[in-house]
This record gives structure tokens, C-alpha cells and sequence, in this order.
């Protein structure tokens, strides 16, 4: 079940391990036969019912929107694909959980529309909690306090109001800097290799991470399947496997865009329009600082956990935007060494649900000569 799970619930842009994409490329939806998956820089971009089959109550979003959109779906009730859709005939309508599915999605819409203004309030999570059927009884918990434990809680950001006892954000954020060394010593960073280990569902294997300022980042996984590559170079994004491509689209490159920001703490304050600062939950036994980070233009909405006693970043909680919901990806940092004058982490932990990974650095380099072809990318294949 956690396989199929993985597969159907993880896409875009994990520019730190290049085993994602194979997981990523095995899950996506069944497209038309004959039609290429992605098709290099269309006129008109394709709606989810032009690129694919039998779409009834999701016509009209961009066709880039539908997996993830299925992929919030996956998460909401801690299910895999096939609870809803058919093995390998993705468009076909044979399950009666497909149907309730479209009758839920229309009623989600409706409420939205009819009591919250067209605001996405109510989503699929709301009753389901990770349960494929909801429960309509309150459930009385062993633990003090219930709660809705491991969910990133809601906060609107006109609701975040300053706390009298906290500093600005502007503060929080000129800690972090100066934490990791200072911008002087950012700029000095031109280029960095690290190779390490990722440990994930699928066992241990190899990787590499080549960064190049400002935000090229490609990464190299060996499973035993082959390589796989995740890369970003500032406007292009891609994900390959022996034979296949997946081109990212806007955005996933965005997310891309946030791991391969190689002057992160310097640059952090400048891309994103508005700051909020809330007490943060502990995090690994530290107290931690909240500061939200208002999405800028396709810019995904951040949440930044700081460590009060060191002003490191222990925790980046990004979301992707769906028609249906908001995607979570957590990354918890760890172990952090100076390094040529700055501080970086050697170990990280991504989560999204149903599947999680860990990267443990053991050897970095910085500014040693990066090979550019890296960072050119693929062409996509046709499909066989």
C-alpha cells in the first residue's frame, strides 16, 4: 500500500534527489495515446480536459494542476490511485468510489462558493483527516488535549498578528544570516558538490548535489535501476530516469527554485512580499521562531522554523497550490557545519505525505569548477 502510495503522491520539483523522479514519472494519470506528456513551450497551454481522458467536474484548470491536484486527493484520505480509478485505464468509470469522488469535488466547490466567497476554505482534508471515510462522531483520544496532530496548523495571514514579546521578522531573518556566516561569506560561494547517501522507502543509495549561484542545483541518485537526475537552472527544470524526461512545469519549478537558492538566507527576505512572526512548536527538543512568508507571484507560501538559541533555519514548510487544496513538503535541516566560512546543514529530511527521505552529506566541496553541461537541459522523449 505505502508503495503505490509513493507513487501516486509524489510529483515536481525535489531538486535534492533524483530518485523522486522515478517514483514521480511511475504514478503520473493515463494521457491520450499518441500525445506527448509535455510539449515544449505550447502556444496556448492545454486544459486538463484537452491533455486528458473523460475529465468531468476538473475541466477548465490547467492541465499541469490535475496530478497534483490528485495527488492532495491521495494525501487527504491516505489513499492510493487505484481506491478511485482503475489499474492502467486511468479514464475508465468502473469504481463507484471514481463517482463519489466527482459528487464530493462538486460539493466541496459549492460550499466554497456558496458560504466562503469563492475562498478555498472547506478542501478534501477537512473530513477526511487521512481516512478514506470520514467520521462523524468525535472520537475520544488517550492523548491530553487531542488536536490535530503532525498537521501544519492553518493560519491566515491577516490573523497573524504581532506578539509584542516576539522580534520582527526583519530581525528573525538578519539572525539567520548572520548565523550561517554573513553575506560577505554567502557571496563567496560560488559553486558546491556534496555527495552522501539518501536513505528512503526504497533502501540506500549514492548521491550527488552540484550547486552554482545564484539557483542551479542538479542532483544524482543510483539506485539500482540507473541514475536519476533532478535538475534546475534558473528557468528550466527536469527530472529523468534511463530512457524517460519529465520536464517540470511553472510550478514545480518554483519549488526547484526554492532548494537550489544556493544564497537562501541572503536572498529570502528580498523574493517574498510580506513577513509574519508567531511562536514557533519545538522542533528536535529546540524552541523555534514562525516566520510565514506571504506568497509572492507563483511563488509557493512559505513557513520558516528558526532555532531561538542558534537563529538557524531547522525547518521549511512550503505549499503548493492546487484547484482542490494546498500540497504540504517539509524539510527538516540537521547537523550543521562551518564550512568555508558559512554554515550549512550536512543532513536534511523532505516529507510529503506518505513518503519521506533523508540525505546525509559526507564530503563537500565549494568552489571547485562545476561541469555547465550539467546544467543544460534534456530534451524531452517521445513517448514509446
Amino acid at each position: 500500500m505505502m508503495r503505490k502510495r509513493v507513487l501516486c503522491g509524489i510529483s515536481g520539483a525535489l531538486a535534492i534527489a533524483g530518485l523522486l523522479a522515478a517514483w514521480t514519472m511511475s504514478g503520473r494519470a493515463q494521457e491520450p495515446a499518441g500525445k506527448a506528456a509535455a510539449q515544449s513551450a505550447p502556444a496556448q497551454p492545454k486544459t486538463a480536459e484537452q491533455q486528458f481522458k473523460n475529465i468531468e467536474v476538473l475541466k477548465g484548470i490547467p492541465a499541469e494542476q490535475l496530478i497534483p491536484s490528485m495527488q492532495f486527493i491521495t494525501a487527504s484520505l491516505g489513499v492510493d490511485c487505484e481506491f478511485c480509478h482503475v489499474a492502467h485505464e486511468m479514464d475508465k468509470d468502473d469504481k463507484k468510489e471514481k463517482q463519489a469522488a466527482r459528487k464530493m469535488i462538486t460539493m466541496m466547490m459549492a460550499i466554497n462558493k456558496n458560504h466562503f466567497d469563492g475562498e478555498r476554505e472547506v478542501t478534501c482534508y477537512t473530513c477526511h483527516r487521512g481516512a478514506a471515510h470520514p467520521v462523524a462522531t468525535p472520537i475520544i483520544s488517550s492523548e491530553t488535549g487531542g488536536g490535530n496532530h503532525g498537521a501544519a496548523p492553518h493560519v491566515h495571514e491577516e490573523e497573524a498578528e504581532a506578539h509584542s514579546d516576539l522580534p520582527s521578522a526583519d530581525k528573525v531573518l538578519e539572525n539567520y544570516l548572520a548565523a550561517v556566516g554573513g553575506v560577505e561569506a554567502l557571496k563567496k560561494i560560488k559553486t558546491r558538490v556534496q555527495t552522501g547517501m539518501i536513505e528512503s522507502p526504497e533502501g540506500q543509495f549514492p548521491v550527488q548535489v552540484y550547486s552554482e549561484a545564484p539557483e542551479k542545483r542538479v542532483s544524482i541518485t543510483h539506485p539500482p535501476s540507473g541514475p536519476s537526475v533532478t535538475g534546475f537552472n534558473g528557468e528550466a527544470g527536469w527530472m529523468t530516469l534511463p530512457g524517460r524526461v519529465h520536464q517540470m512545469t511553472a510550478a514545480e519549478r518554483e519549488t526547484a527554485r526554492i532548494d537550489a537558492e544556493l544564497q537562501f538566507a541572503a536572498r529570502v527576505r528580498h523574493e517574498y512580499a510580506e513577513f509574519h512572526v508567531l511562536p514557533g512548536e519545538e522542533i528536535g527538543g529546540k524552541k523555534t521562531l514562525l516566520v510565514t512568508a506571504k506568497a509572492a507571484e507563483n511563488k509557493p507560501a512559505l513557513r520558516l522554523y528558526f532555532d531561538q538559541e542558534t537563529g538557524l533555519l531547522v525547518r521549511l514548510v512550503r505549499y503548493a497550490e492546487t484547484p482542490l487544496g494546498r500540497n504540504p513538503t517539509q524539510i527538516d535541516y540537521a547537523d550543521y557545519k562551518v564550512t568555508d566560512g558559512v554554515k550549512i546543514p550536512y543532513q536534511w529530511t523532505l516529507a510529503r505525505p506518505g513518503v519521506a527521505f533523508t540525505i546525509r552529506i559526507e564530503r563537500v566541496q565549494q568552489n571547485v569548477p562545476v561541469d555547465e553541461k550539467l546544467f543544460v537541459a534534456p530534451a524531452e522523449e517521445p513517448p514509446k
